[in-house]
């Protein structure tokens, strides 16, 4: 028996609700949702997954979306404006504008790899699917999905193939508070054979490696993509260090782009195998063949120290962290941690070398990104300029404020500082 056929049926009936002025303005200007201290009343209690009519004050229709009882967000919201029945035209609907914005990646011979549904970004809050060449996989945020996925794969499936893709496999995997109700859904292989090997795909000519099944998130970043073109694009002849490497996607372009020496350091020994595979999965390629490849496990702000004792200098540093801020509260400590990685990465930086951060904390602004970097420059007495700032790839929306998440900061450093020109420039 498949998982899917352990799902809840959808409720047919529909619970009106009534939520505060500010939150139905943010509804109709466009927010995906709505938090629990928002609502007002409700006709029932409500299951997750039933579907939550909002109400004005005088019984007007102003949106309708997905109740979740069990969370702080309580209404993931679909449509806003005039009443919609949410159906299979409804979901065909969404997913064909999600495939339509990415058309010129999808159809791209270089790349196999991409989002292809950024949840609320592309109007599906808290559902993504992610594409790894012939196998798709689709990440559950929240259980108020549950009663209609079954409906949504089937719609999926349908417009995927419509739009020229082949699929072969469908993978679903789960967030923490899915799993607490359905742990079979994580990892289940909900269409198509049980991977006997990581997936191989594509991203702009180079191959990797992807554990679909068991991997971080759905298995590779792909947000950043783009950046790591960037990172091959300049990193001809230099030593890199990629910290928080993961499965190497920044470590494998580096090689390619003619780095002599990659130093991988990341706390996950299973990611740091697949960065070796990765790497070796290039090696027809002579830039990847020649360059050296080392992996380092172990804490990311223990492994700069220990670098920086024995010495070590690189001409390109890459610093990609994850969230440190989940919630708004831990924003301070969140700052303080990445003030902390670029006081200890820049250390190891030499002279005419690259720095680059990320943040992929939609809490902290470029602004503030950009603050902690500079700062940690002038701290080392040393000139820098910053060279370039990144946000969002194409597969990666932006649908409303919170959707913005990825930072990425790059810095050069000047040999040296002129007397009474210390510092940021």
């Amino acid at each position: 028996m498949s998982v899917l056929d352990e799902l809840p049926s959808p409720n047919p009936q529909r619970l009106a609700v009534r939520v505060a002025p500010r939150a139905l303005r943010h509804i109709r200007a466009g927010h995906p949702w709505v938090f629990d201290h928002s609502i007002e009343s409700t006709s029932l209690p409500g299951s997750p997954g039933d579907l939550a009519v909002v109400f004005d004050s005088k019984r007007n229709f102003a949106g309708i979306g997905l109740w979740d009882p069990n969370s702080p967000i309580r209404i993931r919201m679909l449509h806003a404006g005039k009443p919609r029945a949410i159906d299979d035209e409804f979901w065909a609907e969404r997913i064909d504008a999600a495939l339509a914005l990415r058309s010129g990646l999808i159809h791209s011979a270089a790349t196999t790899g991409m989002r292809l549904v950024h949840g609320e970004n592309d109007l599906m809050p808290g559902f993504t699917v992610d594409r790894y060449d012939t196998t798709l996989v689709v990440k559950i945020y929240s259980e108020a999905w549950l009663p209609h996925l079954n409906d949504v794969l089937l719609v999926l499936l349908d417009r995927c193939g419509r739009a020229g893709l082949k699929i072969d496999r469908v993978v679903t995997r789960a967030s923490r508070q899915v799993r607490s109700v359905m742990p079979d859904l994580d990892g289940a292989v909900v269409l198509g054979d049980e991977p006997s090997e990581p997936v191989v795909f594509l991203e702009n000519g180079l191959k990797f490696y992807v554990d679909v099944v068991r991997g971080q998130k759905t298995g590779h970043f792909l947000d950043q993509r783009d950046n790591r073109l960037m990172v091959r694009s300049f990193a001809g002849g230099r030593r890199v260090l990629d910290v928080f490497s993961s499965t190497g996607g920044f470590s494998v372009n580096a090689a390619a782009g003619g780095a002599t020496s990659v130093l991988s350091v990341d706390l996950s020994s299973s990611a740091l195998y697949l960065a070796k595979k990765n790497m070796s999965l290039n090696a027809e390629l002579s830039a990847v063949a020649e360059c050296d490849h080392d992996i380092e496990i172990g804490d990311a702000f223990e492994e700069l120290v220990r670098l920086a004792h024995g010495g070590r200098r690189f001409d390109l540093v890459i610093v990609d962290p994850p969230s440190f801020a989940q919630r708004e509260a831990d924003r301070p400590n969140a700052l303080r941690a990445y003030r902390r990685l670029a006081d200890l990465a820049m250390a190891l930086v030499a002279p005419r070398g690259l720095y680059l951060q990320s943040s992929c904390s939609s809490r902290i602004t470029m602004e503030e990104l950009r603050e902690a970097v500079l700062d940690a420059a002038d701290a080392t007495g040393r000139r820098v300029e910053i060279q370039s700032e990144h946000g969002h790839a194409v597969d990666h929306p932006i649908g409303f404020e919170q959707g913005a998440y990825l930072k990425t900061i790059v810095v050069r450093f000047e040999p040296r500082a002129e007397r009474g020109d210390a510092g940021r420039r």
